[in-house]
């Protein structure tokens, strides 16, 4: 803003305010307006203008074709449109009225709007970079072919290339898809060996006993997840007699395996020991509820003395165990008593019976009894299985009994059925 000072006659001063002249070579000169009726007409107006603003050729389409899009629908109306252009020195300016600001496809030099019309604000090179020469409009649309031609050839260059580079990149990773599969199934293979020996080391083989056959078959609730909380424990204790454990801990997988692992060794430590069968139960509880708050497992003990037959029993919160006698008849052998983690843990009695030459104890966890959620059903139909299976080879007697109580599970859970046969030898 400039000021400039003028004093009256009666000596007051006055200011009065300029702005600051704008150059010349700054400020945007009109240029010619014009009146088009039909589409070619405005398109071929538009690509002289342009040439004569030395506009590169890529540019000059794309701005006839925006401009084409938006005159496009007033036209196809039957109004004309007119078109006026604006030029600065680095700056162009074109407006069209009336325009069609929401055209039928989208402009690739998006317009803004000016009132009815539309407006493209363009930036010129410079006077040396801009192009040279003039020519009709037929010969500015063949140059404009050409520049599209070869935009065209140099685009497919590059889907070609990038289609290669897609190709080999896709071969690449099928490759490292097989290696991974190959990989993954080594892993598999390893963690099921891992897993197996696992087992192996928690499920001791039968206990080779004259005069007694024993068998074992356990199935986990979840494949994926071979350890659970059902296991078992043999071994000869100093008298000659077999101590069996059974024990089934809360939940699933490798924390319910810990905890029913736990409860083994206390059991097998204390039955070493000499403590009596039937405090056992209760001793447990004592031993290892200090250290576990959260443990909660049902336990079954049995002494077997293979010499005479006699079975002792005690029980904490397990299911009975089942005797199929060689004559046909079943019998569930009960104890009462509660489990590691219960009130009151313990076996209320030691129950005693005998087996003679042929009888078979079956001894199991719930989940060979409550696959349909009835467990007294469960009871029925495993007291059946075993009269009808009783006359097997002992290793085949379990997983007999198992396929047969789980031809419908509606209630997955994991399996143990232990057998124990007395041969009378």
């Amino acid at each position: 803003m400039n000021e400039r000072v003028s004093e009256t006659s009666g000596g007051e001063r006055h200011t009065t305010g300029t702005r600051a002249r704008v150059p010349a070579s700054r400020r945007a000169v009109p240029g010619p307006r014009s009146t088009h009726r039909s589409l070619p007409e405005l398109e071929d107006a538009l690509r002289l203008l342009a040439q004569e603003w030395r506009l590169p050729v890529e540019l000059r389409g794309r701005l006839t074709q925006s401009v084409a899009a938006v005159a496009g629908p007033p036209l196809r109306e039957g109004r004309s449109v007119t078109l006026a252009t604006r030029r600065g020195a680095r700056e162009l300016t074109v407006e069209l009225r009336p325009a069609a600001l929401a055209p039928d496809e989208p402009p690739t030099l998006p317009p803004e709007p000016a009132g009815r019309g539309a407006r493209w604000r363009l930036v010129r090179p410079c006077e040396e970079d801009g192009e040279t020469g003039e020519g009709s409009a037929r010969e500015l649309i063949a140059e404009e072919l050409r520049e599209a031609r070869a935009r065209i050839a140099e685009l497919t260059d590059d889907r070609q290339r990038l289609t290669q580079e897609l190709a080999e990149t896709n071969s690449g990773v099928l490759a490292l898809y097989v290696q991974l599969e190959e990989r993954d199934e080594q892993l598999r293979r390893a963690h099921g060996q891992t897993l197996r020996e696992l087992e192996d080391a928690l499920r001791p083989p039968p206990v080779a006993v004259p005069g007694l056959e024993m068998a074992i078959h356990y199935a986990p609730a979840d494949t994926d997840a071979p350890t659970g909380g059902d296991l078992y424990d043999w071994f000869r204790l100093p008298d000659g007699t077999v101590h069996i454990t059974v024990v089934d801990a809360l939940g699933h997988g490798v924390t319910s395996t810990r905890s029913a692992l736990n409860v083994t060794h206390a059991v097998r430590t204390l039955a070493l020991e000499g403590h009596p069968l039937g405090q056992i139960v209760g001793r447990t509880d004592e031993i290892l509820l200090p250290f576990d708050r959260e443990l909660m497992a049902t336990v079954q003990l049995v002494r077997i003395d293979p010499v005479t037959g006699v079975v002792r029993i005690a029980n904490g919160s397990h299911p009975p165990a089942l005797v199929a006698r060689a004559g046909g008849a079943t019998e569930y052998l009960e104890v009462r008593g509660r489990g590691i983690g219960y009130p009151l843990p313990g076996s209320e009695r030691v129950r005693e019976d005998a087996l003679g030459p042929g009888d078979l104890l079956v001894l199991y966890t719930d989940g060979l009894t409550e696959s349909r959620r009835d467990p007294r059903d469960g009871e029925r139909r495993l007291a059946l299985a075993a009269a009808r299976h009783r006359g097997l080879p002992t290793e085949e007697v379990p997983g007999a009994l198992a396929a047969e109580m789980h031809t419908v599970i509606l209630h997955p859970d994991d399996t143990l059925a232990l057998t124990v046969r007395r041969t009378g030898a």
